[in-house]
């Protein structure tokens, strides 16, 4: 028996139209989204299983006012409606990839559309103009097939943005090390290495080849740059939900070249095999529930985001200790919500996820009783964040979470929350 918890907005996956949603919550603490198009009838998806608290997990965030949200995602732009600024900004330069996954958000290596260099400065601009200095994430496709990438990460520093990204599968990182020597030189802060588990069976699954080790030469190439690298797995249920321990030893062991991991559970927008059903959903807690089975970590180290809504993500941050074990540094004992701003996300992200400066290491041990200095140094040197995205697509998207998004994508100049960028219709007609 399930009871309604809460009235949202989200679409049709079939046509995407816009349409009342509500939560409802069965017994066992999981939450269903439902909704009902007037053409192709009712569809319920699993949004929460129940592994944590739903309602502490909500940090007593309210829910969609009424009247807002009927319009979304529609011809998407922020918009007056939209709650928050932009942390990220995210600029496609190129369609083409050297990989055809069976999941890519972007479709990536099925367009050939490449973008001039010209008109990609341009959209630099215009993307510190609207959103004034942002981590700028360069993606695709696949962005290392471009020559002429170091420059486009020169010109957007110059330009004004923050922090600058580099989205990639990380093949030509490691082939080519001079060319990622040039995207050093450029000043590239953080390499957003896609790196799904530490099993080849894992990436001939999802990646169609085996590539663990060409991702080992692509962290080693990295490290040696002081490019800071974070790991960025796509989970899926049955492929490497099992893998996630072995993951985290993994990029511990690999401190600091790697400093952190970005679990990304899948979503099906874009491409993806075959029609989702509930038992493929595989929502934030769950995803929680068996890192915390598969280390040790206690369920009270994720923290929800507080820059977008709390069911977007989580993070969590850890001090490694010589034997390899984490200590958490971070603790859900808040009960109510503080909605940090999108300045202060990117600040997180660069701390955590950028290469610490080189400096000498304190003298003495890095034991439980370290003094401050130890520790500051330990905090840069010897840390590790985890954090999630849980992106949303046309069975799932709750307008709610939607208008408060910071990781935003550049269209033909309109800036896009990044799941109505790439909002695909889920459920083919028939």
């Amino acid at each position: 028996m399930r009871k309604p918890i809460r009235e949202t907005r989200s679409v049709c996956p079939v046509c995407l139209r816009n349409l009342p949603a509500r939560l409802m919550q069965a017994e066992d603490g999981s939450v269903m989204m439902e909704k009902s198009c007037p053409e192709h009838g009712f569809f319920q998806v699993p949004v929460w299983q129940g592994k944590l608290d739903w309602e502490s997990w909500l940090l007593e965030v309210p829910p969609l006012a009424e009247g807002i949200a009927l319009c979304c995602p529609g011809n998407c732009g922020i918009c007056s409606e939209h709650e928050s600024g932009t942390c990220c900004a995210l600029l496609e330069v190129t369609e083409r990839c050297n990989l055809h996954c069976r999941f890519c958000f972007a479709r990536g290596g099925e367009g050939i559309e490449e973008p001039p260099l010209d008109e990609l400065k341009a959209a630099i601009r215009d993307i510190v103009r609207q959103c004034g200095q942002p981590l700028l994430q360069l993606s695709g496709g696949e962005p290392t097939l471009r020559d002429d990438l170091d420059e486009l990460v020169r010109y957007a520093k110059e330009a004004g943005c923050s922090y600058v990204q580099l989205n990639t599968n990380g093949i030509r990182l490691a082939m080519d090390p001079d060319y990622a020597r040039r995207l050093k030189e450029a000043r590239l802060d953080i390499v957003f290495l896609q790196f799904d588990g530490t099993r080849e069976d894992i990436y001939e699954s999802l990646r169609g080849m085996p590539l663990l080790e060409i991702k080992k030469e692509a962290i080693r190439v990295c490290g040696e740059l002081r490019i800071g690298v974070t790991l960025v797995p796509t989970v899926v249920r049955g492929v490497n939900d099992d893998n996630l321990g072995e993951l985290i030893a993994f990029a511990g062991a690999m401190v600091p070249a790697v400093r952190g991991i970005h679990f990304q559970p899948v979503s099906y927008f874009g491409r993806y095999p075959g029609t989702p059903g509930a038992s493929d959903r595989y929502t934030l807690d769950q995803l929680m529930a068996d890192i915390s089975g598969q280390t040790g970590i206690p369920l009270e180290s994720f923290m929800p985001s507080r820059c977008d809504h709390p069911l977007c993500g989580f993070h969590a941050d850890f001090l490694i200790g010589p034997s390899g074990a984490l200590r958490p540094l971070t603790s859900i004992t808040h009960s109510s919500h503080s909605r940090g701003c999108a300045r202060d996300n990117r600040e997180y992200v660069a701390r955590h996820w950028r290469c610490p400066p080189e400096e000498p290491a304190p003298a003495g041990d890095f034991s439980e009783e370290m003094d401050f200095d130890t520790f500051l140094y330990r905090l840069r040197h010897n840390s590790l964040a985890l954090s999630a995205m849980a992106f949303q697509d046309a069975m799932n998207l709750n307008l709610e979470r939607l208008h408060t998004c910071t990781l935003h994508v550049y269209d033909h100049g309109k800036i896009k929350p990044f799941c109505a960028r790439y909002l695909t219709p889920i459920v083919q007609e028939t």
